[in-house]
């Protein structure tokens, strides 16, 4: 179950971190243990670093994302053209099958499930028989950009905080049934997290930045894999931060621990 760190994990964390968060998840007795914090921030890494520090403790670590449970292609598409265009774009709350992540949850805390796997290039939920099987599961890390976020209120949803959304949802409608969706569907599944780490950047800001950087990282290496161009990304980027600056405001009093990161992505003293 221990992940090796791929070649776009330039940026590991210290092992003296990684310790750190090891021994927290360890101390707090978490099955499932969450790591969020925005789009580049680390999470993927660090919870790779993770799997094999916990595999060096004899510690038997399944790591879940909530990548793995995108919609597929064909399922957005209806969405986009019955609700919005704009979801198309996997990703913002409600382009997920969050039954299906729930119910995965629920079997790894037993010890064993059969995790899903989505092909981003593809954009397609690998087939059923091609997910791996994991059996005596001692912990989860569950990983993904927006755990534990609260929705908004109605009327925080009215002015637009960049523009995609003052350009492409000037009704409102996009971000209003993201926001339902975060209302209604996630919190089951963010109830099933025992504990959650929160990796919080200095501003949003730096995000647009940081997701270039994993962008860049991915094409070297995967030389031959179709990628964004810088506009593209900062375009990208827009879809999320709405709900990234509403983890930024709540998250700090939710999460069990919260790391702040520098504009570099090292963390500083953890509260």
């Amino acid at each position: 179950m221990a992940q090796t760190l791929h070649p776009r994990h330039a940026n590991a964390f210290d092992a003296s971190f990684v310790q750190r968060v090891l021994a927290d998840i360890l101390a707090s007795g978490a099955r499932i243990y969450g790591i969020t914090g925005p789009q580049g921030c680390g999470k993927s890494t660090l919870t790779a670093q993770l799997a094999g520090a916990a595999a060096t403790a004899g510690v038997r670590l399944a790591s879940v994302s909530i990548d793995d449970f995108y919609l597929d292609h064909d399922a957005r598409q209806a969405l986009a053209r019955e609700v919005h265009p704009l979801l198309a774009t996997r990703g913002p709350p409600g382009t997920h099958d969050v039954d299906l992540a729930c119910r995965t949850l629920d079997a790894l805390r037993q010890g064993s499930a059969i995790l899903p796997r989505f092909d981003k290039l593809a954009d397609r939920r690998l087939p059923r028989p091609q997910w791996p099987r994991l059996e005596g599961v001692d912990l989860v890390v569950f990983e993904g950009w927006f755990l534990g976020t609260p929705a908004q209120a109605d009327a925080e949803l009215e002015r637009p905080v960049n523009a995609l959304e003052r350009d492409e949802d000037p009704d409102r409608r996009w971000r209003r049934w993201c926001n339902d969706a975060l209302a209604r569907a996630y919190p089951p599944l963010w109830g099933r997290i025992d504990r959650l780490l929160y990796l919080q950047p200095p501003g949003f800001e730096v995000v647009p930045g940081w997701r270039w950087e994993q962008e860049q990282a991915l094409r070297n290496a995967n030389p031959g894999r179709r990628g964004m161009d810088r506009a593209a990304v900062e375009r990208f980027v827009c879809h999320f931060e709405r709900v990234s600056r509403q983890a930024m405001r709540e998250l700090p009093s939710i999460a069990g621990l919260v790391v702040p990161l520098n504009g570099r992505r090292r963390p500083l003293t953890p509260r």
